[in-house]
């Protein structure tokens, strides 16, 4: 097992557990006591050379051209991922969600439709959840709505989902795919293992490899060619009709709507849900954690927490949803893609401000200011916050879109997400809006 994060940790307890002898490593030193309870033999350091007939498994943060994985395949060793490995001890049916910008929300929607339906159902994957760690424990019966980041889809052989989806592709992980090319080939894999009778639905003009029944969403004027959905005032869905008017579903956005059309398309083919159930599991849904999510208003100004955000396209979607009156925070990790979109995606919104966070805080402080938009430089979110605040006036949002990673700062985007809600809470409490000592406008 090359990588100990979470799913790392869940992969070498399951082979653990089903009698293989373990070697697990990591390039950072651990200490995994419930591993080496279980018989794993936890390392610092990677083995070399591999015996023969040796399975590595390999932690989606591990690149495929690491030293270690390179000298494993070239001495003939399979290679896969957590999330095949998984798939090959469960007998439960896959729904499967990839894409750049929309996975979490079209993971958790689709999980949310078959439970509101009341089919079991987990959503799983790359959204934290590891497919392994429900290996053993989760009932066969149950849905498993599966996020595949193109990270874990790079070493997938026979993982095999009912119906899935490449929501869109867009620049991101750049610093580790090669090229666009190479990103979009690790995505398509998604459908590699799939039949003819499956649903696959990939962004229009794609070409679908494999055999399953290939599919766009379409959305503008309603079709009557066979694609899977349209939007015409409302979600219509191929053989069910109107489900409902977006008036009906909380979910803002435009993106948002792809991220609708696309989870209904596939709880409705795999699981066959009705018009009925699926309207009443889209009215029902809240949306989730970190992804435009509204967590305070105070004197008139709405905070949103879009620390998901982690690409350029991500915060203009988010800009998108919220495009008047935003004070906008953004920065962190970048990830090798031009914040040019999102600068223009900013002037095109009239953003009051752009407060300027973390180590892409200069670059980004550039793209906005080659399009005209203010920035202030702010430094940490504390700052951003404690500007934005006191700059916003009523029927303003102050948004946290950082357009980057969040490693510069933070842990997670979870984390980021979290302390942002911290923030708005303390301002909820009373404490002064009162800009920080050296803030400067850009």
């Amino acid at each position: 097992m090359v990588g100990l994060g979470r799913s790392g940790v869940a992969a070498a307890a399951l082979l653990a557990r089903r009698g293989w002898q373990v070697i697990a490593v990591d390039a950072n030193p651990v200490d995994l006591p419930e591993l080496s309870a279980l018989g794993v033999d936890v390392r610092g350091a990677y083995v070399d050379p591999v015996p023969d007939g040796t399975l590595v498994v390999k932690s989606p943060g591990v690149p495929g051209d690491a030293a270690q994985v390179a000298a494993a395949r070239g001495a003939g060793a399979e290679v896969i991922s957590e999330i095949e490995l998984a798939a090959r001890e469960l007998a439960n049916p896959i729904i499967a969600v990839t894409g750049t910008n929309g996975k979490t929300t079209t993971t958790e929607l689709a999980a949310h439709l078959l439970r509101s339906a009341g089919r079991p159902a987990i959503a799983c994957g790359n959204q934290g959840l590891p497919l392994a760690s429900l290996v053993d424990t989760v009932d066969p019966a149950a849905w498993l709505v599966v996020e595949c980041s193109s990270f874990q889809l790079e070493d997938i052989v026979r993982f095999h989902p009912r119906a899935a989806v490449v929501l869109n592709l867009t620049p991101d992980h750049l610093d580790r795919h090669r090229s666009m090319d190479e990103y979009r080939a690790a995505k398509l894999r998604i459908f590699a293992a799939m039949t003819p009778d499956e649903l696959a639905i990939a962004p229009e003009g794609w070409t679908i490899p494999g055999c399953a029944r290939p599919r766009v969403i379409r959305e503008g004027a309603r079709r009557d060619d066979g694609d899977v959905a349209w939007s015409e005032g409302g979600l219509h869905l191929d053989g069910l009709g109107m489900i409902a008017g977006w008036e009906a579903i909380p979910l803002r956005g435009r993106h948002n709507r792809e991220n609708v059309m696309a989870a209904s398309a596939l709880v409705a083919h795999a699981a066959r849900l009705t018009r009925d159930e699926i309207a009443a599991g889209l009215a029902s849904f809240a949306g989730v954690a970190h992804r435009l999510e509204i967590v305070g208003e105070i004197d008139g100004v709405t905070y949103i927490n879009d620390s998901k955000a982690t690409n350029a396209d991500a915060a203009c979607a988010a800009l998108d949803a919220y495009p008047l009156g935003v004070h906008l925070i953004a920065g962190g990790t970048p990830k090798g893609a031009s914040f040019a979109p999102l600068a223009e995606a900013a002037h095109a919104a009239d953003v009051r401000c752009v407060y300027l966070i973390g180590a892409a805080a200069a670059e980004i402080g550039r793209a906005m200011g080659s399009a005209g938009v203010p920035t202030r430089d702010a430094g940490t979110l504390e700052d951003a916050v404690a500007s934005a605040s006191a700059a916003a006036g009523p029927g303003e949002v102050v948004l946290l879109a950082p357009g980057c990673a969040s490693f510069d700062q933070f842990t997670s985007f979870e984390e980021r997400g979290d302390r942002f809600r911290e923030l708005v809470a303390d301002l909820h409490a009373g404490r002064p809006r009162v800009p920080p000592d050296g803030g400067r406008r850009g």
